[in-house]
């Protein structure tokens, strides 16, 4: 019994240990949220969508150059994200609209990568934006 109990607790420890990304899995789809340096690997890859999900306000003063804008406040931001397929880098201010966002496209099974941090982690890591 106490050498099951040191396994479960070895096992316990292992596993919460690891990368830094964190990956929920959906009904369809995932998401991961990555760091700067993980997400910036990502968003070159040609067959990785990356959206930015702030309104078009925030979206003019500076975004990752490539990133097509929804906003996810829209009232329309279901309809336009539906035609959304495969692989989708997602960013807002700090990550928590972009994880709202991702949510949803991963529950019509997109693979999802969030930005931990949004812009704001981009910029303090000293990546560029674009306007």
């Amino acid at each position: 019994m106490k050498h099951f109990l040191m396994m479960v607790i070895v096992a316990t420890i292992a596993l919460g240990c690891g990368s830094s990304k964190q990956s929920d899995q959906t009904n369809s789809g995932t998401i991961t949220t990555l760091t700067v340096d993980e997400f910036s690997k990502v968003i070159k890859k040609k067959n990785v969508r990356l959206i930015d999900v702030r309104t078009p306000k925030e979206y003019a003063e500076g975004h990752i150059a490539g990133a097509d804008n929804i906003d996810v406040k829209a009232a329309n931001f279901a309809d336009q994200i539906k035609e959304v397929k495969g692989s989708v880098a997602v960013y807002c201010v700090k990550g928590v609209r972009s994880m709202k966002a991702a949510t949803q496209l991963a529950a019509q099974g997109c693979t999802v990568y969030n930005l931990d941090g949004g812009i704001t982690a981009w910029k303090q890591a000293g990546k560029s934006i674009t306007h």
